[in-house]
């Protein structure tokens, strides 16, 4: 009688046992798997035409589809880098004006998590980002190196002459030493960084002592004519700021991260203006998709995630969005709008395409870091499967389910 009672206790507490153990194999203490919702989304779903990316609450500076024009390969969409910061490798910041490259700048310096963190001086502009154990530095920037190629080097200046100033910083000889170079700038809405650089050189801004260097030598005064006379343009109303030919806020984008070469440098007469366009433009969507990041000053969050994910690294302090900028307090007509955009049209059409490729790319990550957190989960059960089978072979025994038990009885 006394048997039969205990088993009759024990068959409960065995059911409320294998409950518990069972919901911690669906539902891990660190997954929403079990939070229920009537009109829950994931995050991604699954149409005939790819993966679109569904509008979420973390999301909700993100179109709810993403309408695609052009044809990206998983290659362009796949950026993880292996960057070695205890070796040769350097990440290499192309510094656009009014793109947000100040504050992006900072964070390389200030708010990545490193094991030998920048030493930052207070009151000094650049600070010292050398690798561990080693004085050399892993970072080519305004606020670690300075303008070692000048002022906003492009990307024909920076390719020709970062790695003959990094062999003679750290010493080293190019032919014996290979490094990798991993470049990375910012882009901004081409109508916003047009009047946010208007403002700037309205200010007393003129950037003049740019080198522009190009096939070894820098622009002549009849290539590249000056917009104004004396020390600078301040002052300048939009009208005559819009009105120079000459003015290199026009397509600066495109400019900054094309090969001049190709066109001839600041040589205007070498190619039609249709044909220079077509290259430059052709050019500088090449580079900027083959460099390892490029983020945009509309999504800092989402930047922010890419530049991890891309580099394996991690900030401390989370990207701001800030959208109160001069450049947004300016009001413009529709047609002073269609004007500028005229003038940029090579740069609206790239950021047209570096958008489209950066929030493919976002979705793209999303999509893996999903994948791997299920596999992760995944893992997880079965470990934990694994460490509980000896537990729940000895509570079936003990109930009378095993061998042992029936045996036990029987004598």
């Amino acid at each position: 009688m006394e048997e039969k009672f205990n088993r009759l206790v024990f068959i409960p507490i065995a059911a409320v046992l294998f409950l518990m153990i069972g919901y911690q194999y669906v539902c891990p203490a660190d997954s929403n798997t079990c939070y229920f919702r009537s009109d829950e989304k994931g995050l991604f779903q699954r149409y005939s035409s790819g993966f679109e990316l569904v509008y979420t609450e973390a999301d909700e500076d993100l179109p709810s589809k993403i309408t695609s024009k052009f044809n990206f390969t998983e290659r362009d969409l796949d950026r993880h880098v292996d960057f070695n910061i205890r070796g040769d490798d350097v990440m290499v910041f192309l510094h656009i004006q009014k793109t947000g490259g100040t504050t992006f700048g900072r964070h390389l310096v200030k708010n990545i998590q490193l094991e030998q963190p920048c030493d930052c001086m207070p009151g000094q502009r650049k600070c010292t980002c050398h690798r561990p154990g080693r004085a050399e530095s892993w970072l080519f920037s305004r606020f670690s190196t300075g303008w070692s190629c000048g002022l906003h080097a492009d990307w024909t200046e920076l390719t020709s002459c970062v790695p003959v100033v990094m062999n003679k910083r750290d010493k080293k000889s190019a032919q014996k030493n290979k490094r990798n170079f991993y470049y990375i700038t910012m882009l901004r809405d081409p109508v916003s960084r047009y009047l946010s650089e208007w403002k700037h050189v309205q200010r007393g801004a003129t950037w003049k002592t740019a080198l522009h260097m190009c096939d070894g030598r820098s622009p002549t005064q009849d290539e590249l004519p000056a917009c104004y006379s004396g020390e600078d343009w301040t002052g300048v109303p939009l009208a005559d700021f819009m009105s120079c030919p000459s003015n290199l806020a026009n397509n600066r984008q495109v400019r900054m991260l094309a090969d001049l070469s190709l066109v001839g440098c600041y040589n205007m007469t070498t190619v039609s203006e249709l044909e220079r366009g077509r290259v430059l433009l052709a050019s500088a969507k090449a580079n900027l998709r083959n460099m390892a990041f490029y983020g945009l000053t509309e999504f800092q969050r989402k930047t922010q995630y890419l530049f991890e994910r891309t580099f394996g690294l991690r900030f401390i302090r989370a990207f701001t969005q800030i959208n109160s900028t001069r450049a947004a307090s300016v009001g413009i007509s529709e047609k002073v709008r269609w004007r500028i955009e005229g003038l940029n049209a090579l740069d609206v059409e790239l950021y047209e395409y570096a958008k489209e490729l950066f929030l493919r790319r976002y979705q793209y990550n999303r999509q893996r870091q999903h994948r791997e957190e299920r596999l992760r989960r995944w893992r997880e059960r079965q470990q934990r499967q694994r460490l509980h089978r000896p537990y729940l072979a000895e509570l079936w025994r003990l109930g009378g389910g095993g061998e042992g038990g029936r045996g036990k009885r029987s004598r």
